[in-house]
């Protein structure tokens, strides 16, 4: 049955491909977005859908949906640019988890939770399991998404324990695909872009550090799966895929992939940046039957196919990043604006 759906960060990489999913449903979707990260390029071809609406609003400020479902994805997920302006990444992670809250409270409506593999820090344990605490720099670069991430999830803890707001917590693991921005900062767009355009691919470190990467439909199944399992489910459930890569050798895939030429450079490693990351998926897999079926085998050619198809895009129509960002479409394109 069609259900009313809200979407935080709905023009982001991943709910912009959560928005697509859940219109093919047939579902009624509102994205809520600033444009602080995402792009109105990833959603112009949702604009015209009879079930889809956009609403440009900031989350740190309260607002009101009538939704069945809401699913809080409001945040940059990227280094690079949640260290831009660290107090706002903060503010956007618990201000935000607050008014996502307090919607779900007032409409009774169901609440998920976009959390991060970010809060199991450089792990001392391997592959992560929920129930490992973590060890968190809390005064780091990355500590502005870590314990903001952290604090947004005790907050949808307390409010399904004191309100009994029906809450999900979904701990994402590098995730990749389609609608990623050129520019986003991650290191799967940086190496495919630097790969495509013939220029040198930079590794981080010694390059041994390992990471698990998620192609995106996957990703999308599995959030749609948590949020739809009936009350029950406790605590959080991690969400990627297990297989494990060498930033090394994810570099050489890509060079690879996309036939380039570029060269594989190595600068030094940033701070509090994690040698191994991987996910036990052993809940997901009892309690949600799901499991990633995309290798990056497979998915990287679909994630390079996608990038290619942005060069050949007209500047003023990419709105991606190589170029000025797009202007937010006009209001006749089912917008409202707070």
């Amino acid at each position: 049955m069609a259900k009313r759906v809200a979407v935080t960060g709905g023009a982001g990489f991943l709910g912009s491909n959560l928005c697509l999913h859940l219109l093919r449903m047939g579902d009624h979707v509102t994205c809520f977005d600033n444009f602080s990260s995402g792009s109105v390029s990833n959603i112009e071809d949702l604009l015209d859908h009879p079930r889809f609406r956009l609403v440009e609003h900031d989350i740190t400020v309260p607002f009101e949906a009538d939704v069945e479902q809401i699913y809080n994805l409001a945040c940059p997920a990227s280094p690079a640019r949640y260290q831009t302006d660290p107090i706002y990444t903060v503010k956007t992670n618990v201000d935000g988890a607050i008014n996502v809250l307090e919607v779900a409270r007032a409409a009774g409506a169901r609440a998920l939770q976009a959390s991060t593999s970010e809060v199991y820090g450089e792990p001392a344990c391997h592959p992560q399991e929920e129930s490992y605490r973590g060890d968190v720099n809390p005064l780091g670069p990355r500590a502005c998404y870590v314990e903001g991430k952290r604090c947004a999830e005790t907050l949808f803890a307390g409010y399904g324990e004191r309100y009994g707001v029906s809450i999900r917590i979904a701990r994402i693991f590098n995730t990749y695909g389609p609608r990623m921005l050129p520019e986003d900062g991650r290191v799967v767009s940086n190496f495919v872009v630097s790969a495509l355009a013939g220029a040198p691919l930079h590794v981080y470190g010694d390059g041994r550090q390992t990471r698990s990467f998620c192609y995106v439909d996957d990703m999308v199944r599995g959030l749609v799966a948590l949020m739809d399992y009936p009350d029950g489910i406790a605590g959080p459930v991690n969400l990627g895929n297990p297989q494990e890569v060498t930033i090394a050798e994810l570099a050489q895939q890509v060079v690879r992939a996309c036939g380039s030429g570029s060269s594989i450079r190595f600068a030094p490693r940033p701070m509090d940046d994690p040698t191994r990351r991987s996910p036990s998926i052993t809940r997901a897999q009892s309690v949600l039957d799901w499991r990633p079926s995309v290798s990056l085998e497979e998915g990287l050619p679909r994630t390079i196919g996608y990038f290619r198809s942005l060069v050949s895009r007209p500047l003023e129509a990419r709105g991606d990043g190589l170029c000025s960002p797009a202007p937010c479409p006009p209001s006749s394109a089912a917008v409202s604006r707070d």
